[in-house]
């Protein structure tokens, strides 16, 4: 059946390109919409899951994704559209479209799926995701939580924030968390896992302060995420380093950075700066250039459905042709017109929509600045400790390729404090194997890999001076002794 499944995969995958998130724009008061829907897809000789996710931003605008766990796709982007009760759902990169209607009685979306190939029902239903999660927040953590507000002068915006800091007075060593590619929450949230949720629970339960934000666009974080560029997320980052070493109990000369993904590149390009972080943790980051690490992400998605070398070669051609036209091409509005001939060119029954999607996504700013972008060119500036992580199972970024990359930039440029490991088994989201993970009320939940999290803290301890937090003392109301209650009772009746 896996077989099958895979073939059914590579009709979805028809153009298959980089699995990198992007915003969609949609009509605003589209309010029942957001969510997460789950769906099974008939396919021949068997089904798959599919998952969109729906999220809106403050902007009047929609983040929408699709993931498909059983071929461990994710985050593909999605173009919403809505008119009354009809929903469009467009996967321009699967070539793939779901048209229906959204039933607020029975909450599910009711429909058609298409793509070449295959025409199938579909329905749609709202999950209602339970909000525990392993490991969850107690109810009185150890240490104190607040939501804060920083200010981006140089961006003329402010970002919904939360700040947990260890009990004591301090002063603590402190990091901010800075998310992968795509508009995330603050937990860089993703089916029930709180990737920073968790992070930062573990950091502030070992004396060390975190901060992290929601990305543009997202939860009380102003501004347009679909219009930045990896250099102007990078003001956001150097903001909330501003904002903890002006915090009383932050230590100001070790405060650090922990980036994500692309949050890591963002992380290692602060440090070629001014005001630079203190030290950087790596999670994930990408060695190889922007247009290197595209280039990989397809192939390796193309070759976990099964496509044959002849269509990947087919593929890699019909990107490059795209992607010099863009180069070529610096007006966007005849990019986009050039970009929509050759997908047209390239697949007659490609929907319009779809290919004005791609013409859009690959002349936003953010794409026209990631082809280009070359973490090594910004490695000279970088003095301060590095520690780069990454997963084996990592089909993002691969492990190898990438800390090779970042190892021999780093130490070319004069940089001796550099640290790089691999960590067995653990993937993208920096996940151990599932078989590992902790069973919360009956159930396995995703968690972040405790060997990531213990290598982290031990290096970070060894960069700064860790406070231990201070105990919180847990007292039990005793039964007074036989005696005194005796004493007590004669002197209530004298």
């Amino acid at each position: 059946m896996k077989n099958r499944l895979h073939s059914a995969l590579v009709l979805i995958l028809l153009i298959c390109f980089p699995l990198l998130s992007s915003a969609t724009r949609v009509a605003a008061g589209s309010s029942l919409l957001g969510g997460q829907w789950k769906g099974q897809l008939a396919v021949p000789g068997g089904s798959l899951g599919l998952i969109i996710t729906i999220v809106p931003l403050t902007n009047g605008s929609y983040y929408a994704a699709l993931d498909v766990p059983q071929q461990k796709i994710s985050r593909m982007p999605v173009e919403v559209i809505q008119k009354d009760n009809e929903v469009t759902l467009s996967i321009e990169q699967a070539g793939s479209r779901f048209v229906g209607k959204l039933r607020p009685d029975t909450g599910a979306l009711n429909g058609t799926w298409t793509q070449p190939g295959l025409t199938a029902p579909l329905v749609l239903v709202r999950s209602n995701v339970a909000v525990t999660t392993a490991p969850k927040f107690k109810v009185a953590p150890p240490y104190r939580l607040d939501d804060v507000i920083v200010p981006n002068k140089v961006a003329k915006l402010r970002l919904g924030a939360t700040l947990t800091m260890p009990q004591g007075s301090g002063p603590f060593p402190a990091v901010v968390l800075v998310s992968d590619s795509g508009p995330q929450d603050r937990d860089a949230e993703q089916e029930e896992y709180r990737m920073f949720g968790q992070l930062a629970d573990y950091l502030s339960r070992h004396g060390i302060a975190v901060l992290r934000y929601d990305d543009r666009g997202m939860g009380k974080s102003t501004g347009v995420y679909s219009s930045a560029t990896t250099a102007d997320l990078v003001t956001d980052a150097q903001a909330a380093m501003g904002y903890l070493r002006a915090h009383y109990r932050v230590n100001k000369t070790q405060v650090g950075i922990i980036g994500h993904g692309e949050g890591a590149n963002i992380a290692l390009l602060a440090a070629s700066q001014p005001k630079a972080p203190d030290f950087v943790v790596s999670l994930a980051g990408y060695g190889l250039t922007g247009r290197e690490v595209l280039q990989r992400q397809q192939v390796e998605i193309m070759r976990l459905i099964g496509a044959k070398p002849a269509q990947v070669d087919a593929a890699l051609k019909m990107d490059d042709r795209l992607v010099e036209v863009v180069r070529q091409t610096p007006d966007d509005a005849l990019a986009r017109a050039k970009v929509g001939v050759l997908l047209r060119q390239s697949n007659a029954n490609i929907d319009p929509a779809m290919a004005r999607a791609r013409a859009v996504q690959l002349t936003s700013p953010w794409y026209r600045y990631f082809l280009d972008f070359d973490p090594k060119s910004n490695m000279a500036g970088i003095k301060c400790p590095v520690l780069a992580l990454n997963g084996t199972a990592d089909l993002e970024v691969t492990a190898t390729k990438n800390l090779t990359a970042l190892q021999k930039g780093l130490k070319a440029s004069g940089n001796r404090k550099v640290t790089v490991q691999k960590l067995t088994g653990v993937n993208h989201l920096f996940q151990s194997d599932p078989a590992q993970w902790p069973v919360f009320e009956g159930e396995q939940k995703a968690a972040f890999s405790p060997e990531a999290l213990k290598v982290m803290h031990g290096w970070i301890a060894q960069q700064v001076v860790i406070i231990k937090p201070a105990a919180v003392p847990i007292t039990t109301k005793r039964a007074a002794p036989a005696a005194v209650k005796s004493a007590a009772g004669k002197k209530a009746r004298g």
